[in-house]
């Protein structure tokens, strides 16, 4: 069977490198422009070049996101920007626009175009359309069925491969297409700008009497109607390839290097599970386990079951944090980690060391060094080097991480 693709998010070149160490197939980055996070600190032209160069010395693909919505004024810088592209040598356009498909076919006839899930595609007879225009795969909306899916790929060339996003945020609107954060802040979701109003706690107002907001909810304070839970498919790997999805994509491209890392290196393990034994495939608890270790809402499992019954939360938009990163290995020797700390800690300590491919490591800090050799009692300095001695090694950029309060409540995917 064919492969499926892990792809990860880098917003920035450390969260590239965490994709890269932590076993993505591909990733999907964005430039100054015309990328729907413009809050991400994303790449200049010099910054992709080395990114792509970075990328495929490692065999990892690179796919540059060109998916806002531009308005006419934009359009006029279109040209610049894809052929930096091309001269960095990115490996396809993610489009959501049908204006900016064109160009790029124009202008770039042989870069590859994957349409994105902005574009709104829900079945095969779209799929095939953009096929027949020239694109090499499509990202379909977060609001398809396995069965849709299924459907879409048997009625559809073999060669147009199929993305779908399988975790990360979800918003209220269909298929990124939302209007509240412009109405309410004057930054438009659809140009990258997107302030996140779905977060916010809402109530019902009569017109006449503006004074006396009502719950719409049963609770007083009002309600977040349209805050969405985090999708999680981490379960499900066998399913989404059995539908034929070519690409599993991770959304995140604002979130930080450790989320990148754990959860890249999740759905790389569950993946390389599922392909040693597709026939009898069993997630390892721990693999599961580990979606649950990054800072992340109440999950669900989206529209891929059909209708879904729990994917708002209507508590608050907060986020679930069950650990924190305390160091990043430097290297070992000698049966020593030397390491460079992040968040402070104490000797006596238990932590977790999670390396690329691994199931993590848990050991207890009983001796602690600082960067001199001198014991210590806590590491309590920003970016201070540490070490301790250990009876395994690690690869550098492995994490360094400690477990805090569980939250007992967040066990399970709705």
């Amino acid at each position: 069977m064919m492969r499926p693709e892990i792809l990860a998010p880098a917003g920035d070149r450390e969260r590239l490198e965490a994709a890269l160490d932590f076993g993505a197939d591909a990733v999907y980055l964005g430039g100054q422009m015309f990328g729907m996070r413009a809050g991400a600190p994303n790449f200049d032209a010099q910054a992709l070049c080395d990114a792509v160069a970075m990328a495929h010395a490692r065999g990892v693909k690179v796919y540059l996101t060109v998916n806002t919505l531009p308005r006419n004024p934009e359009m006029a810088l279109l040209p610049q920007f894809l052929s930096e592209a091309v001269n960095a040598g990115v490996d396809a356009l993610i489009v959501a626009d049908l204006g900016v498909f064109h160009t790029v076919r124009k202008l770039c006839p042989e870069m590859h175009v994957h349409m994105s899930t902005q574009t709104g595609i829900v079945n095969y007879e779209t799929a095939n359309v953009l096929y027949e225009m020239g694109a090499r795969r499509v990202v379909l909306a977060r609001e398809l069925s396995l069965e849709e899916i299924a459907e879409i790929r048997r009625r559809t060339p073999e060669d147009l491969e199929i993305e779908v996003f399988v975790h990360g945020a979800m918003c209220v609107s269909f298929s990124g297409r939302c209007l509240l954060s412009a109405y309410f802040t004057d930054r438009d979701a659809n140009r990258g700008a997107c302030a996140q109003p779905c977060r916010w706690k809402y109530a019902l107002v009569e017109e006449k009497r503006p004074h006396l907001p009502m719950p719409i909810e049963e609770t007083p304070e009002g309600t977040y109607i349209l805050n969405a839970r985090d999708m999680c498919m981490i379960d499900h790997i066998d399913k989404l390839a059995e539908a034929g999805v070519s690409s599993f994509k991770i959304e995140g491209r604002a979130k930080s290097a450790y989320y990148v890392s754990v959860v890249t290196n999740a759905y790389r393990m569950a993946m390389d599970a599922y392909l040693a034994n597709p026939h009898d495939f069993r997630l390892p608890e721990w693999i599961h386990n580990e979606v649950f270790k990054v800072s992340h809402r109440r999950y669900c499992t989206g529209f891929f079951f059909g209708h879904p019954n729990a994917c708002q939360y209507y508590e608050n938009a907060g986020y679930i944090t069950n650990c924190e990163v305390v160091g990043i290995v430097e290297h070992c020797e000698n049966g020593r980690v030397y390491a460079t700390q992040r968040n402070r800690f104490f000797r006596g300590d238990t932590v977790e060391i999670v390396a690329p491919g691994k199931q993590p490591v848990t050991v207890q800090l009983d001796e602690l060094y600082n960067g001199d050799g001198e014991a210590i009692e806590t590491a309590n300095h920003a970016m201070m080097a540490f070490s301790f001695p250990c009876g395994t090694e690690f690869p550098p950029h492995s994490i360094l991480r400690k477990p805090i309060a569980e939250d007992t409540e967040d066990k399970k995917i709705q």
